[in-house]
């Protein structure tokens, strides 16, 4: 039976490439595994062999430390593209309309983003310029929960601005967040490991919804 399994922080430009490949390879059996993990819990997966591929995002400012968290593990990343942060606002917000957004326009806004374990270090964020303090935070574990927040609260989040699929981005708008910081999207493996024949369509897929979607 076909195996295959991979694990990522909350984006769904992987849960869309994971639906095509799923497609693509047919078959009457199979074994399939989509994670939505913390950063901490992708790598975790990655090294143990529970997935074989880790969705994961650098920023210019966790590069260094996310690297040696990664070869601490046992692991490599492998990045496929860079793009600019963007912040996620609902389609109805004041400053939806704006050419560029800064931090400090957006302080009496509420800023929602992924909670990660309460001992993880702050480079284990998902969103960009996390180190940044903010009036108002909530924290969320879910992707859902998170855009619903945002449209409700009439807040926002720092995101790669690759929104894509069924339901990503419906109600929410970016607008380019005025910093010199980039993201490094890309994957992890187990150092060592070969990808599988499905590992392969995946990353040559991944990389052409993220050519395809990335914004800058």
């Amino acid at each position: 039976m076909a195996q295959f399994a991979v694990s990522g922080q909350h984006y769904l430009f992987d849960v869309q490439t994971f639906a095509a490949v799923v497609l693509s390879n047919g078959g009457d059996a199979y074994d399939y595994a989509l994670r939505d993990r913390t950063t901490a819990g992708v790598i975790d997966d990655v090294a143990s062999g529970a997935s074989e591929l880790g969705i994961l995002v650098e920023t210019t400012e966790t590069a260094e430390d996310l690297e040696k968290a990664f070869a601490d593990a046992g692991v490599q990343f492998v990045e496929l593209i860079r793009s600019a942060p963007r912040v996620a606002l609902p389609a109805t917000h004041p400053l939806v309309n704006s050419q560029v957004l800064t931090l400090d326009q957006l302080d009496d806004y509420p800023y929602i983003y992924f909670e990660q374990e309460e001992d993880a270090p702050l480079h284990f964020a998902e969103e960009a310029l996390a180190a940044e303090t903010r009036k108002k935070g909530i924290a969320c574990t879910d992707r859902a929960s998170l855009s619903e927040l945002i449209v409700a609260l009439n807040g926002y989040t720092v995101t790669s601005g690759i929104l894509v699929g069924i339901s990503d981005g419906k109600g929410l708008t970016t607008v380019p967040l005025q910093t010199d910081v980039q993201l490094h999207l890309g994957y992890i493996v187990k150092d060592g490991a070969a990808l599988s024949a499905t590992g392969e369509k995946f990353v040559q897929k991944l990389k052409a919804n993220l050519d395809r979607y990335a914004r800058f």
